[in-house]
């Protein structure tokens, strides 16, 4: 079987889903099917991918990736990119389309259904309540109903990564296939973390410390002004502990976050590191007590499974998907979207060896049984099996 994923941007600052698709080709190709994956060359607003031809095939762990010029920053609109696909989407038995509000998913889902070919959405997490409401509100609900809503339709299945995503998506009526399959990762790096030192050399100031790690995209969905001033209430009490910051995000957020910092007095114990990649990465995992993500909306949550795979305690909110799916089996703890309660949270876990490593392990031992690369990949090929066998 061939089949073409399409996606806007794989850079990281788009998020999770730059790490989930390389991932989902992966686990795809080890059970021999031929992926081919094209996108646009986005790094980042006013930033492209340096050291690539556009439009010529790259070779990956899967068969190959193949970039082309964004033309716009607003839709990352490819030309380049819709000419391709006129011209060979008809070579693949399926396309499995990443994002809705994207030139290149409106492009990639036309072109296949004028070459008859079966196209499978994953919409991201944009098509929930927040999603819809808190970016670009006016700009989506015209888009949605002239554009992406008929794209939708025309689908023959959509792919979601939680339930709480899909029964979010309930609301619109698709009657097409509706399918849950969860983002697995490659457990191996996890299984045996890169030693803390790597990560205190970096950052000096974190080598004695009790760390409650964030490392996630620095974005106003996230939570971060939620974990700020809970950390300012339980610093008050525990001298030992630091918040750790690992990621990238716009500038101008970053700055009123760090305003927010001072404003609460905790500017000298918190890191900002910025983005963190490799063994720097693992080693800001091993080097943290406790990992946060405090976010508003998660249709999934990468980084919390990340978390969890390395054995961390690891606290999130009621809007995190992957929270609250494990949350049953006492491998993620739940906090309300409220500060002074988030502090409650993090105090007990703080305060409890126990607890932290009963929640250490649940979470480990989830991760390996329920979220691994061959558990994603053979989810994906029974629900291609599934659309093309329809499709004949």
């Amino acid at each position: 079987m061939r089949v073409l994923h399409v996606i806007p941007s794989l850079s990281a600052t788009s998020g999770g889903p730059s790490f989930a698709l390389p991932a989902m080709a992966e686990s795809l190709h080890h059970r021999g099917i031929h992926v081919t994956v094209v996108t646009t060359d986005d790094h980042g607003r006013g930033l492209h991918v340096d050291g690539i031809t556009c439009g010529v095939p790259i070779a990956r762990e899967f068969d190959s990736i193949i970039y082309f010029p964004k033309q716009t920053e607003f839709y990352k609109c490819s030309l380049p990119m819709y000419s391709w696909l006129s011209e060979h989407i008809h070579e693949f038995d399926l396309v499995h389309i990443h994002a809705v509000f994207s030139f290149s998913s409106l492009m990639a889902g036309r072109v296949a259904a004028r070459n008859k070919v079966p196209y499978i959405v994953r919409p991201l997490g944009v098509l929930n309540r927040w999603g819809m409401e808190n970016r670009r509100r006016l700009l989506k609900s015209i888009s949605f109903r002239l554009f992406d809503f008929p794209f939708l339709k025309k689908a023959s299945a959509m792919h979601y990564t939680s339930r709480m995503e899909m029964e979010e998506v309930s609301r619109f009526g698709l009657n097409n296939i509706q399918c849950v399959i969860p983002v697995g990762l490659d457990l191996e790096p996890f299984r045996q973390l890169p030693p803390r030192q790597i990560f205190s050399q970096a950052f000096p100031e974190t080598a004695n410390t009790r760390n409650l790690l964030y490392l996630s995209r620095i974005d106003a969905k996230k939570g971060l002004d939620l974990l700020i001033p809970a950390f300012a209430q339980i610093s008050r009490r525990h001298a030992d502990i630091r918040l750790v910051v690992c990621g990238g995000g716009d500038p101008a957020y970053l700055e009123k976050l760090k305003a927010m910092a001072s404003d609460e007095g905790i500017s000298p114990r918190v890191t900002w590191t910025g983005p963190v990649e490799g063994d720097l990465r693992l080693s800001a995992l091993a080097a943290a007590e406790i990992f946060v993500l405090p976010s508003y909306s998660e249709n999934f949550g990468i980084a919390l499974l990340e978390a969890m795979a390395a054995g961390l305690p690891c606290v999130s909110t009621d809007q995190v998907a992957l929270a609250v799916e494990v949350a049953g089996r006492n491998a993620v703890r739940i906090s309300p979207l409220d500060s002074k309660e988030m502090a409650a949270v993090l105090e007990e876990l703080l305060n409890s060896t126990a607890e932290r490593q009963a929640l250490a392990s649940a979470a480990k031992a989830v991760a390996e049984k329920d979220y691994s690369l061959p558990a994603m990949g053979s989810a994906l090929e029974h629900l291609y099996l599934d659309v093309t066998s329809r499709a004949t």
